[in-house]
């Protein structure tokens, strides 16, 4: 017999009766009606437009508050990200004096490349990696690279430069000072070419000394002559797009590259003769606390050997000095004046005579210092030769004394 509705019901209701009751939830805390309420702007503040409030979605700012709001944004620099920083050039750094190292330069990123590849098409990278390179093996070891030289027909002397063509169709001048330039090309793909591949034509290679130089350059397609405009190369293309003639572009090239290939080769030597005046520091603070100088004879000749070395670098063993290279005599007058103006934006003369005038006081201090060195080497014989007179006074003496009793003795 099948159990009626109502008896399951009420066995349903007493079986509730008897099962233990439930655990008590735990209590939790909630977060209070007041603190959900977004905080005003005027909440502990005392920012006068911060502390404006706002009704009905409207903000109702106070005269005076949106005066000085408005006066505010006038008076408000431009963003520093809209401007682009000067570039340090070395010329600034060395006024300062060689005491103190000159920071690494390098150019400020352009505000209108958006990546890498645009970046180095606009760049002009210069870079000393060796005193001086062996220009016919520079030629051997292009040509083995697959470069194509001298493309437009330059006919220069290549003891005097040697210009190749071949990575991402940039122009790649090289210098018997050692030094690279090139336009449009990568810089690591620059830095393999010259300190892997090139420095087997080096001749007295620093690698530990590599020192960079970088411009950039602006193509005009509407002009025919170069010019220099602040620290930018404004290079006229306009025959080589009208006429398809490369010849004038790579002239400006030439000599715009033999101007800027002077700075990385004087950094070098502004560093030699920076780490020498650190070097010799030591020295000159025993003199000046009044102390005896344990300086050697041999150090003394170092040191000027050095001095010597530094300076027949810059005026003798390379054209860092020159008013213009001897390749540009026989051409156009435009190049003398492109050389020219980028020698001046880069302060070359002013640095040469900075750098001689640095190097003349060094041979002052050497020369105090071999003066120092010789005396005390002077004082040194000078005591030999005064104990050797003791020494010869007593075998007479003894001499005398002897003769003396000899007689004594005989009488």
């Amino acid at each position: 017999m099948r159990p009626s509705l109502q008896n399951v019901v009420a066995s349903t209701f007493r079986g509730l009766h008897t099962v233990a009751p439930l655990s008590r939830p735990q209590r939790c805390f909630h977060q209070p009606i007041f603190a959900s309420i977004p905080r005003k702007r005027s909440f502990f503040t005392s920012h006068r437009l911060l502390a404006s409030s706002t009704k009905d979605g409207v903000s109702t700012t106070s005269e005076d508050d949106t005066t000085n709001s408005s006066e505010t944004q006038q008076q408000s620099p431009t963003p520093a990200s809209k401007r682009k920083p000067v570039r340090a050039s070395a010329a600034k750094t060395l006024r300062l004096g060689l005491t103190t190292k000159p920071p690494q330069r390098t150019t400020t990123p352009r505000k209108d490349t958006t990546d890498s590849e645009m970046d180095y098409r606009r760049t002009i990278t210069s870079i000393c990696v060796a005193q001086s390179f062996d220009m016919e093996a520079v030629q051997d070891i292009l040509r083995f690279h697959a470069f194509e030289l001298d493309p437009d027909g330059t006919e220069f002397d290549p003891t005097g430069v040697v210009h190749a063509r071949g990575i991402n169709n940039g122009d790649i001048f090289v210098f018997p000072s050692g030094t690279v330039v090139a336009w449009s090309v990568p810089t690591d793909a620059l830095m393999t070419l010259a300190t892997k591949q090139l420095i087997r034509a080096a001749q007295l290679p620093h690698l530990n000394r590599l020192e960079m130089e970088e411009l950039e350059f602006i193509p005009d397609e509407s002009r025919d002559t170069s010019y220099m405009k602040g620290e930018v190369v404004v290079l006229g293309t306009r025959a080589q797009e009208l006429e398809n003639h490369r010849l004038d572009t790579t002239l400006a090239k030439i000599a715009f590259s033999s101007g800027l290939a002077r700075s990385p080769k004087l950094a070098v030597l502004e560093n030699q003769a920076i780490d020498y005046f650190q070097n010799s520091k030591n020295s000159l603070d025993f003199i000046e606390g009044g102390l005896e100088h344990k300086l050697k004879r041999s150090a003394v000749l170092k040191m000027t050997g050095q001095l010597l070395s530094l300076r027949s670098q810059l005026n003798h063993y390379s054209d860092i000095t020159d008013q213009l290279p001897d390749m540009f005599w026989d051409s156009e007058s435009n190049l003398e004046n492109y050389y020219n103006q980028i020698s001046t934006i880069l302060d070359i003369r002013q640095r040469i005579g900075i750098l001689n005038k640095k190097i003349d006081y060094g041979f002052e201090n050497v020369s105090v210092l071999r003066e120092m060195v010789s005396e005390k080497y002077g004082h040194r014989l000078e005591w030999i030769i005064i104990f050797l007179i003791t020494i010869e006074v007593l075998f007479e003496l003894r001499r005398v004394y002897r003769e003396s009793i000899s007689e004594a003795s005989s009488e």
